[in-house]
């Protein structure tokens, strides 16, 4: 089998490589090395469409550690940066949480804003790119009436004020506008800095900006939602939210700071499934003990297991994917090798003349995985996908290799990632917790 090859701009050739090799996700060229799991870019494709009409969405992307979720997840957020909504994405975190008091709500905010990406502006840092696209629609719409800039701004911004925290929110982007028209860069500053969530105290915000509030973990989704609203008023479809690692939620010691997690997330999920809350979207990624396991994860707070259940029709060979989970399928043996032949012609830059193995080699190689770790090779393809790059670039950069040899050299060992999936996280013992210092 042999797949049709495109040209490969150079810097995506590298990024592709660099990462592969490191083990992580490239950020760029995800098309050249994308295989399987059509359904459930569908189902994701029609989230994406759903947000930008104005309607909402949540899934939960459920697979084993090294089984491709952050991939998944890189993928969809490139797609809808296509389709012009804005894309904020972070990893949960001990100090990044979706609830907590200590500020690490506000953390995560602070850093899903900062990674907040459009089309034009990919690598991130778009809030200001969003706030200046505002400003210039709006200028053209006053300028067609023969109005003041500041009043039409304010008056764009009236559906703002109707929501949570939104009167301020208004307030700060107006001020924004006012910095932007007058050169203020102190001013525009400021209002980003209140944007981003980056202000500690209500005093300090309201002596730069004589606002009274501050996005801070009580007001976490709130903000969210307000950000969602505001990149449409700019012109965007809505607005992506790529959060991973929930497994950092399920390794939190303390079942108090679990289950207010937990509640936050029921919340939202309650917002999208009775349509409360518009042009917004949340992809969380997770493992399946994060959401199967009763006493520690999702499954474990008794209304979100009711709500993420999966359809007893389901099974049989019959599929849903209009639920809020999504399962990541295994990658079939023939999808790893069509897998293989994708990064074959990264390396190649998509020429065929400039391959380094032959189809044979391929084949080889999969039955060297098969033979050392078993069907794992396909089922959590992140190590075979390192060691095969790794043999790519050996063969490379030392003209006079024999792939038969080197082959037998090759060590691919199974992913033992999910053992960290399980340590736990926190302060002293919780007494709801007895088992809280098991390693599994």
């Amino acid at each position: 089998m042999t797949i049709k090859s495109s040209p490969i701009r150079p810097r995506d050739r590298d990024t592709i490589i660099s990462a592969l090799r490191a083990g992580v996700v490239p950020r760029i060229g995800l098309q050249h090395i994308q295989v399987g799991r059509q359904r459930e870019i569908e189902a994701l494709l029609q989230d994406i469409e759903r947000i930008g009409n104005g309607g909402s969405s949540i899934r939960f992307v459920i697979g084993p550690y090294g089984a491709g979720k952050t991939f998944f997840l890189f993928l969809v957020r490139q797609i809808a940066l296509q389709r012009k909504l804005a894309v904020c994405q972070a990893d949960l975190a001990p100090d990044r949480r979706i609830h907590a008091t200590g500020g690490q709500a506000r953390g995560l905010y602070a850093e899903l804003v900062r990674s907040l990406a459009t089309r034009t502006a990919p690598d991130g840092g778009a809030l200001k790119n969003i706030l200046e696209s505002y400003i210039q629609k709006t200028a053209e719409r006053a300028a067609g009436s023969s109005r003041a800039i500041e009043g039409a701004i304010k008056e764009g911004l009236g559906d703002l004020r109707e929501m949570v925290g939104g009167y301020d929110f208004a307030t700060v982007v107006a001020a924004y506008a006012r910095g932007y028209e007058e050169g203020n860069d102190d001013l525009q500053n400021a209002a980003l800095r209140w944007l981003r969530g980056e202000y500690s105290t209500k005093t300090e915000a309201r002596a730069d900006l004589g606002v009274r509030t501050i996005i801070d973990d009580a007001t976490f989704y709130d903000g969210l939602r307000l950000l969602a609203r505001f990149t449409r008023l700019a012109g965007f479809g809505g607005l992506l939210v790529c959060l991973d690692e929930l497994v950092n939620l399920y390794k939190l010691q303390h079942s108090q700071a679990r289950n207010q997690n937990y509640e936050q997330i029921l919340r939202i999920l309650n917002d999208v499934l009775q349509g409360t809350t518009e042009g917004i979207g949340f992809i969380l990624g997770g493992t399946p003990d994060t959401l199967l396991d009763t006493r520690r994860g999702l499954y474990s707070y008794e209304a979100l297991q009711s709500r993420l259940a999966a359809n007893s029709f389901a099974g049989n060979g019959f599929a849903d994917y209009s639920g809020p989970v999504v399962n990541l399928p295994n990658l079939t043996p023939e999808e790893l090798y069509h897998l293989l032949e994708r990064l074959r012609d990264v390396f190649a830059a998509g020429d065929p003349e400039r391959w380094l193995l032959p189809d044979e080699a391929l084949h080889a190689f999969m039955d060297h995985c098969a033979s050392r770790i078993g069907e794992a090779y396909f089922r959590t393809p992140r190590n075979t996908v390192k060691a095969f790059v790794d043999l790519l670039a050996i063969i490379e950069q030392n003209s006079g290799a024999d792939w038969r040899l080197l082959l037998g050299a090759v060590d691919v060992a199974e992913d033992r990632g999910a053992a960290a999936d399980h340590d736990i996280i926190g302060g002293e013992g919780d007494p709801d917790d007895e088992l809280a210092t098991l390693r599994l």
